[in-house]
């Protein structure tokens, strides 16, 4: 007996064969909503490290003016 598996998208139980070709999701329309959201950034999968995290900012000092090379 195949398993029984809700879709991701709107909940809908549906069976985990070869019967249901766009599984896990329940219809092409289900498949392409997750899509959409993905694709606007509504779902992501987080990072372990944020792109700000390990740049470290360079000492500057107020002493010394712009373009002054000395």
């Amino acid at each position: 007996m195949p398993a029984r598996v809700n879709c991701p998208t709107c909940g809908r139980s549906i069976e985990w064969s070869e019967a249901a070709p766009f599984r896990p999701f329940c219809s092409e329309r289900c498949k392409l909503v997750d899509l959409g959201a993905w694709l606007t950034e509504k779902r992501s999968i987080p990072a372990e490290n944020s792109p700000s995290e390990g740049v470290e900012a360079t000492d500057t000092t107020e002493d010394d003016p712009p373009g002054n090379l000395s």
